[in-house]
């Protein structure tokens, strides 16, 4: 080679080394920004409870989720919570904390009976069960993560499950509840009573969609880890019986979930519809002569696949529900794809190819048809880890990290969701909760211990 060609290389690669070096420097900037912003004021998590919240309990901390205890949120931002405990807490930061963590769980049980219905919510000043008494299996409950968030806390704390004794029972009623009430017998799925606060507001799979229609993915996924949980705590309760019931249950809905959710022809597991006519004998005369309509050969199928590609198709990673087959498939065909769900800022909530994509801020309900969330991205990321795609997680881990990092730069805090090709926040400024997991996430990219929900 020429001096001039040699020359060229040099600045080349030197330029390529630059670039990969303030790339660099970039992440490790927004990692230090984001921890010092979160470990300053963790503790604004704390409550000390009051009126209907009668334990100490966890908020999400921004104004608007402020003194108010939420099903969900209030087990994944203890997730994140521990993990900022295991980064820079004490023994007397982490008993402290106990109280707090424990009481998200206690303050739902203490409104639980022999019906199993629980709250989703908990306002200090609200009535958790004011509900009429004839509607109680005909509207949504707290989301089924209450046996998991008490597994957490338990397994957290070297397996004692004592402090949940005397209110295990209204564990098992609330997981009876969905079994008897929540639950299509035919498929074998769970479904939503209605779309009113099933977590991730308007997925086109249950929003405005008829009553008791949508087997959700996302809710089967969610169930299927809750009954997982409740082995385990029947376990260290020395009910193992128990255990044994709650274990078949989770085999059973494994097998439905495979049954009716994997598409074979996209690769991707999706909700289902329920929402069919019976199948009866009865006479119709429109033709003009009376027949038992479609006698022939009726329905024999119990639920149509609906193709709607939406993030929580991706919780069967999360949850361990997917072969690994199948799970090359979803990373490959979905996960990479551009087209679908893959962007600037991590996973869009809904493909965008969907019709129904939009970025559109609204609080009421909250947009999912598009915008990133940090707890979709922490749960993809999740799954990912949990199959082996560790250069997958990783590059999902640096975009969340980037957008919280250039959020708390230039604003300050973190926001509820973001659009997906700027990362540029939408909505809820103030927004902490879940977000806080990408602590979690950092400290799988370092190499370093990084808490796991049960």
């Amino acid at each position: 080679m020429t001096k001039k060609t040699n020359l060229i290389l040099l600045v080349i690669v030197s330029g390529i080394l630059s670039a990969y070096s303030q790339q660099k420097d970039s992440i490790s900037d927004y990692i230090s920004i984001i921890k010092s912003n979160i470990y300053k004021d963790y503790k604004g998590m704390y409550r000390k409870g009051g009126g209907s919240l009668v334990y100490p309990f966890l908020t999400p901390g921004s104004n608007q989720y402020d003194n108010v205890l939420w099903d969900w949120d209030s087990w994944l931002s203890n997730i994140a919570l521990r993990q900022i405990l295991s980064d820079i807490g004490t023994e007397k930061d982490k008993q402290e904390a106990l109280k707090y963590e424990q009481g998200c769980v206690l303050n739902f049980l203490h409104y639980g009976d022999w019906d199993g219905y629980l709250p989703i919510v908990i306002w200090e000043d609200s009535k958790p069960r004011d509900i009429r008494p004839e509607n109680i299996y005909d509207v949504n409950m707290h989301k089924p993560v209450l046996a998991q968030h008490a597994a957490f806390i338990t397994k957290t704390i070297g397996g004692d499950a004592e402090w949940l004794r005397e209110k295990f029972y209204h564990l098992q009623a609330f997981v009876n509840n969905y079994k008897s009430h929540h639950k299509n017998q035919a498929t074998g799925l769970y479904y939503w009573q209605n779309d009113v606060a099933i977590g991730v507001d308007n997925d086109p799979a249950t929003f405005f969609r008829p009553n008791k229609s949508s087997a959700s993915i996302y809710l089967n996924c969610l169930m299927y880890k809750e009954l997982q949980a409740m082995v385990y705590l029947a376990k260290q309760l020395n009910q193992a019986a128990v255990g044994e019931e709650f274990e078949k249950d989770a085999i059973a809905l494994k097998a439905a979930i495979q049954k009716n959710c994997w598409d074979e022809r996209d690769g991707f597991f999706y909700s289902v519809d329920l929402n069919l006519k019976p199948v009866d004998n009865h006479q119709d005369n429109t033709l003009g002569k009376s027949f038992i309509i479609h006698s022939g050969y009726p329905r024999d199928y119990d639920c149509l696949i609906q193709r709607i590609e939406v993030w929580s198709g991706f919780l069967a990673l999360w949850s361990g529900i997917a072969t690994p087959e199948q799970a090359e498939r979803i990373v490959k065909e979905h996960f990479a794809n551009p087209k679908t769900f893959n962007a600037t800022a991590g996973v869009r909530t809904l493909s965008k190819m969907e019709k129904m994509y939009s970025l559109r801020a609204s609080a009421n309900p909250s947009n999912w048809r598009g915008p990133v969330w940090g707890i979709s991205n922490y749960m993809v990321f999740k799954g990912l880890e949990k199959y082996g795609y560790k250069k997958e997680a990783s590059e999902l881990a640096r975009k969340t990290i980037t957008m919280f990092g250039k959020d708390f730069k230039k604003n300050g805090a973190l926001h509820e969701y973001y659009e997906p090709e700027t990362a540029e926040p939408l909505l809820n400024k103030g927004f902490q909760n879940w977000n806080y997991l990408v602590l979690n996430m950092i400290a799988s990219l370092e190499g370093k211990k990084a808490v796991e929900e049960f």
